[in-house]
């Protein structure tokens, strides 16, 4: 499957955002709020992409080779020049080639990646599926709790607790783990071998 041959922006960070899941972004550099706007106004998603080199100010950094198309679901600007968003994960992506522009923005060429297939529930998936339902409730009743109407659920709906890869990538936004391991997990294109790696970690850290 190939996004065709336009160039999308990048917006390398140090982090990994999965399909489906939610990230909120504080924007203040001129590049990148060109970038968004553009984004805003055209209706174009921007792909998220772990930094492998560099930092995410000044130079372009170097990115990992996949990531996650993005799409804007909210956006304020309350102070100039600093613009607070919500962003969701919608689908992965492999770079096939970059290009660095004269601002030190990132563009790529990307080959689109398959969404995981649906799978019938096994024992495994049920576990890690009724432990993540337990975690989202407790983490959406203490956040409305402590900020009332205020609170932003930290995950979008629908919730797919009969899809494992969607379970995964939850568990993956959750758990303690470094950056790097987060990546591999992005890049495997099998939710099921996803979540049965998922599955041993919560095992291992009786978390189930």
């Amino acid at each position: 499957m190939s996004e065709n041959n336009s160039w999308i922006p990048l917006f390398p960070l140090n982090a990994v955002l999965f399909p489906g899941g939610v990230l909120p972004l504080k924007v203040f550099e001129t590049r990148y709020l060109d970038m968004l706007r553009s984004c805003m106004k055209s209706g174009q998603q921007f792909g998220v992409v772990l930094i492998k080199s560099g930092q995410e100010v000044g130079m372009a950094a170097e990115p990992e080779s996949v990531g996650c198309l993005t799409r804007i679901t909210e956006w304020d600007m309350q102070d100039l020049g600093v613009m607070m968003l919500r962003t969701e994960g919608s689908q992965r992506f492999r770079i096939l080639q970059q290009r660095v522009l004269q601002d030190q923005r990132l563009e790529a060429q990307v080959e689109l990646m398959a969404a995981d297939p649906a799978t019938t529930p096994d024992e495994a998936h049920l576990q890690c599926a009724g432990t993540l339902k337990l975690v989202i409730d407790d983490i959406n009743k203490k956040g409305r709790a402590t900020h009332g109407n205020d609170f932003a659920s930290p995950f979008s709906l629908p919730a797919q607790f009969d899809n494992a890869g969607w379970v995964a990538n939850r568990w993956c936004e959750i758990l303690p783990i470094p950056l790097k391991a987060r990546q591999k997990l992005l890049e495997l294109t099998d939710g099921r071998e996803r979540l049965g790696i998922i599955h041993q970690y919560l095992l291992q850290h009786n978390i189930i």
